[in-house]
C-alpha cells in the first residue's frame, strides 16, 4: 500500500522519496521515516498543510493524515519494517523454530518464548562444572506473581545453584529489549475530560507515571511529630518533624542557635527541600544513604541525644536521627537500644541536659582520653550511679570537688567511634578507620574494603 507509486500520486518528489528511503534501514516502524525531521518542515507545511502544533505533537501520524489507515500502515510495515519474528517466516519448518527461541515473546505476531524455569534448568546443567555463580539473569514475563518468584528461587535452591538474578519484563519504565512493541504503535481511545482522544498506549502509561511522580501528598492542618534538642559540638540544633496520619514523615524543621543569618537560611531551605521531597514520594531510606556521613564543621561529640554520640556533621546527625526513628536503623547510632537497658555496663559519658551539664573544669586541658574524666560540681547533692547489676549506689559530692564519672580507660574502639569511624579494626592494615561505604565498610588507611567495589 506505501510504495513510490501510491507517495508520488500524494505529491510526493523523488529528492524526498530518497530521504524516506535512507532513513527506513534505521527505523524499525515505518512511521518513524515520516517526520518533520526526515521530510522537512516546509515540505509538511507547504504540501499537506500541516500546522506547526501537529508537527509538533508526539501522538500525530503522518501516513494517517495523509490518507492511509491503520490497517493498510500495519500491512506495509510487515513488509518494509519486517514483523521482528521468524514464526511465520517462509520456507523455515516449524520444527527448527526452538533453535531460535528468545527470553520473551518477538514482535507484535511472537508467540514463543523461553519459560522462566528453562533458564534455572539451563544454569543448572551447567553449574558443576563452575567454580563460581553463573551471571544469568532468570527472565520472566510480566504477569509473573509473588508466588512464580518464590518458586524460581526454590527451584534454584533444589538444582543448588549459587546465584540467581531474576527480571520481571516490564519492572522498568525503560529497558533495553521492548517485548510489547505491538501496543507501542497502535492508537487507543481514552476519554479525557468529556473528549475522545487518541493516545498510545505507551504514551499513555507515561503519563500515568509522570503524574504519579508529580503528585504531591499534602500533610494534614494538624498533625503529629517531634522535637528533639541536641548540640553538636557546642552548637544547639533543634530537629522538628511533621508526620502523616500513618506515622510517616512528610517534613523536617531545623533550627539551630547562635548561627549566622546565611547559615541559617541555607538550612531553612535544605529542611523545605527534603519536606517537599517527602511529600512528593522520595523514599527516606534514599535520602539517609545520600546524608549520612556526610562530614563538615561542626562536627564531633553529641550531647542530648540518647542514642547518637558522635556525628560528622549537622547533616549527617539530622539524618542519623531521622533513620534511627523512623526506619528503626539503630546500625547508624554508636549507643544501641541494649546500651539502654538496665542490666548494661555503663559507659563513661552520660546524657545531661543542658540545665544540668557543669561548669567547664579549670584543668580541663588535662582530662584526656587516657585518665577518667573529671568535672567540678557547684553545690553538693547526692546522684545515683548505675553499678552494673540493676541497683545504684548513692554517691555524695563536695563543693568543688573533683568526680570521676569514669574508672575504666576508654578502649581503642570507643576513641575510634567519638573520632566518627565505625570502631571495627581494618582486616588488611588493622587501623581503626573503617567508614561506612554503601552497606559496606571502607579503609581510609589502606583503600580496602568489606566486599563492594
Amino acid at each position: 500500500f506505501i510504495n513510490r507509486e501510491s507517495l508520488k500520486a500524494k505529491g510526493f518528489s523523488d529528492k524526498v522519496l530518497e530521504k524516506i528511503e535512507s532513513e527506513l534501514p534505521k527505523a524499525f516502524d515505518i512511521s518513524f521515516a515520516f517526520n518533520k525531521f526526515t521530510l522537512g518542515e516546509e515540505f509538511c507545511k507547504s504540501t499537506f498543510g500541516i500546522t506547526e502544533s501537529q508537527l509538533e505533537s508526539l501522538s500525530f501520524n503522518f501516513l494517517e493524515f495523509i490518507g492511509f489507515s491503520s490497517d493498510e500502515i500495519t500491512k506495509s510495515n510487515d513488509v518494509i519494517c519486517g514483523a521482528m519474528t521468524i514464526e511465520g517466516a517462509p520456507h523455515l519448518k516449524e520444527e527448527h523454530y526452538p533453535v531460535f527461541d528468545c527470553a520473551n515473546k518477538c514482535g507484535k505476531y511472537g508467540k514463543r518464548f523461553i519459560p522462566h524455569e528453562a533458564h534455572i534448568r539451563m544454569m543448572a546443567s551447567a553449574q558443576p562444572f563452575i567454580s563460581g555463580a553463573i551471571s544469568k539473569t532468570i527472565n520472566m514475563p510480566s504477569e509473573s506473581s509473588v508466588e512464580d518468584v518464590k518458586r524460581a528461587h526454590i527451584l534454584s535452591w533444589k538444582l543448588m545453584l549459587k546465584g540467581t538474578a531474576i527480571y520481571r519484563d516490564g519492572s522498568k519504565l525503560s529497558q533495553p529489549l521492548n517485548s510489547v512493541a505491538d501496543l507501542d504503535f497502535r492508537t487507543i481511545e481514552t476519554e479525557s475530560e468529556g473528549k475522545i482522544e487518541e493516545k498510545s498506549p505507551a504514551l499513555a502509561v507515561a503519563e500515568r507515571i509522570v503524574r504519579q511522580m508529580g503528585y504531591r501528598k499534602k500533610l494534614p492542618y494538624r498533625r503529629k511529630g517531634y522535637t528533639q534538642k541536641a548540640m553538636i559540638a557546642g552548637h544547639k540544633v533543634y530537629l522538628r518533624t511533621g508526620d502523616y496520619e500513618d506515622g510517616s514523615l512528610g517534613e523536617i524543621f531545623i533550627d539551630m542557635h547562635k548561627e549566622g543569618a546565611a547559615f541559617r537560611s541555607l538550612m531553612n531551605c535544605f529542611a523545605i527541600s527534603i519536606s517537599l521531597g517527602l511529600q512528593h514520594g522520595v523514599p527516606l531510606e534514599e535520602f539517609v544513604d545520600a546524608f549520612v556521613f556526610t562530614r563538615f564543621e561542626p562536627n564531633g561529640i553529641v550531647t542530648g541525644n540518647k542514642n547518637i554520640s558522635m556525628s560528622t556533621s549537622i547533616i549527617d546527625y539530622i539524618f542519623r536521627e531521622l533513620a534511627i526513628s523512623y526506619l528503626d536503623r539503630n546500625d547508624l547510632s554508636q549507643v544501641t537500644p541494649e546500651d539502654l537497658r538496665a542490666d548494661a555496663i555503663q559507659k563513661d559519658s552520660e546524657f545531661q541536659s543542658d540545665e544540668e551539664l557543669p561548669e567547664k573544669p579549670a584543668n580541663e586541658s588535662n582530662v584526656t582520653l587516657e585518665n577518667p574524666k573529671a568535672i567540678m560540681v557547684e553545690k553538693p547533692k547526692t546522684v545515683a550511679k548505675a553499678n552494673g547489676n540493676g541497683s545504684a549506689i548513692q554517691v555524695k559530692q563536695s563543693d568543688n570537688a573533683l568526680v570521676g564519672l569514669a574508672q575504666v580507660k576508654v578502649s581503642a574502639a570507643e576513641i575510634a567511634r567519638m573520632k566518627g569511624y565505625e570502631g571495627d579494626p581494618c582486616n588488611e592494615c588493622g587501623q581503626m578507620t573503617l567508614v561506612r561505604n554503601g552497606t559496606c565498610l571502607k579503609c581510609l588507611s589502606c583503600g580496602s574494603t568489606s566486599g563492594c567495589s
